[in-house]
C-alpha cells in the first residue's frame, strides 16, 4: 500500500468512526439510512428511486421503503420526472433539508468536546483538509 493509499485508508476509518460515535452519543433511532438518503438528494437533486438506490449502495427494494418513510414523514416527495412524464422522481421537501442541517449541526455538537482545545495550527489543519475533501468530491466522481 503507498503512502496515499495508507493516508485515504485512514481517513475513511476516522470519519466513519467520528459519524459513529457522533450517532451513538445522540441515541437517535433514526436509521442512518434516512440521512443518508437525504444528503444524497441534497447535493443531486431530485432522482428516480433506481438512480437512488445505485448512488446509496441499497437495493432498490430498500430504497422504496426509505423514501416511503422519507415521503410520510414530510421530509421528501415524489415529483413527476420532467423528462419522462411516466415516471417520478424523489425530491427533498424544505423540512426534509431543515432536518439534515439539524442531523449534522447535532452530530457537530456531540463531537464538539472531543475538539475543545485544539491549537490554532491543528484547527488550522483541519480547515485546510475539510478544504482539501470539498475540493476533491465536488463531482462526487472518482477520476482518473
Amino acid at each position: 500500500m503507498n503512502n496515499d493509499t495508507a493516508l485515504l485508508s485512514d481517513l475513511l476509518v476516522a470519519a466513519h468512526r467520528l459519524t459513529r460515535i457522533a450517532a451513538q452519543a445522540l441515541g437517535s433511532t433514526t436509521p442512518s439510512a434516512v440521512w443518508h438518503t437525504l444528503a444524497i438528494l441534497s447535493t443531486d437533486g431530485p432522482l428516480r428511486i433506481g438512480e437512488l438506490a445505485t448512488i446509496a449502495r441499497v437495493s432498490q427494494p430498500s430504497m422504496t421503503k426509505v423514501v416511503q418513510q422519507l415521503i410520510t414523514d414530510n421530509l421528501a416527495e415524489r415529483i413527476v420526472d420532467p423528462e419522462d412524464s411516466r415516471a417520478s422522481l424523489v425530491s427533498t421537501l424544505p423540512a426534509g433539508l431543515a432536518a439534515l442541517a439539524a442531523w449534522r449541526q447535532a452530530l457537530a455538537s456531540a463531537l464538539q468536546p472531543m475538539f475543545t482545545g485544539l491549537t490554532t495550527d491543528d484547527r488550522a489543519t483541519l480547515t485546510r483538509a475539510v478544504d482539501i475533501l470539498g475540493s476533491r468530491t465536488a463531482s462526487g466522481t472518482v477520476t482518473a
